[in-house]
């Protein structure tokens, strides 16, 4: 029985590999063919294919491994597609706050579609869990690198200097607002 799950294993294992091969080899036979030039901007996809070769590995596995390695292929995987952005928008100062994309985040990611394939309710939850982690670091690190210190250049120095008189205008247009709105229910309950 041992020796028949192995064959198994190897057989899925040979055909994902396989199949990622004649991938990556029609893409390099279609840029030979058409004149692609995959050097200036294609060299993310070296490390965006072995990141999903690394997931594709976990989803045939049925070892406890696979979720690790699940784990692995999305930190490679995202990696090389922060990389990829980075490099066709010249937008390399994002790693400040970009990171939080390669992790928490993919790992996240990468545990709620293994959970989901593989039925893992529990994978699932911590997946999201971390995603909804790594996601918040990301928005907060981008508002606060790309707007407030302008780390691209974008600051708030450049939106206009009614930025902040504005903002927090409207911070002291929030407080009074919920305070109304906290001292009326107060007063309706204690109403009798």
């Amino acid at each position: 029985m041992r020796n028949r799950y192995s064959n198994q294993q190897s057989n899925r294992t040979n055909f994902v590999l396989g199949s990622v091969l004649i991938l990556v080899g029609a893409l390099f036979l279609l840029s030979q063919l058409f004149g692609i030039r995959l050097g200036p901007y294609g060299w993310p996809f070296f490390i965006i294919a072995p990141g999903l070769l690394l997931f594709i590995l976990a989803l045939s596995t049925d070892s406890n491994s696979g979720e690790a390695l699940a784990a692995v292929g999305s930190v490679v995987t995202m990696t090389g597609l922060l990389l990829f952005y980075q490099n066709m928008a010249d937008h390399f100062q994002s790693w400040a706050y970009g990171w939080a994309l390669v992790a928490p985040t993919s790992i996240g990611l990468g545990q709620m579609v293994y959970g989901s394939l593989k039925g893992r309710e529990q994978t699932i939850r911590n997946g999201k869990r971390l995603a909804t982690i790594g996601g918040t670091i990301f928005l907060v690190g981008a508002i606060f690198f790309e707007l407030i210190i302008g780390i691209s250049g974008f600051g708030v120095g450049r939106i206009g200097r009614f930025v902040w008189p504005l903002l927090l205008i409207g911070l002291g247009v929030f407080f009074i607002l919920r305070n109304l709105w906290l001292g009326s229910s107060a007063n309706q309950s204690e109403t009798p």
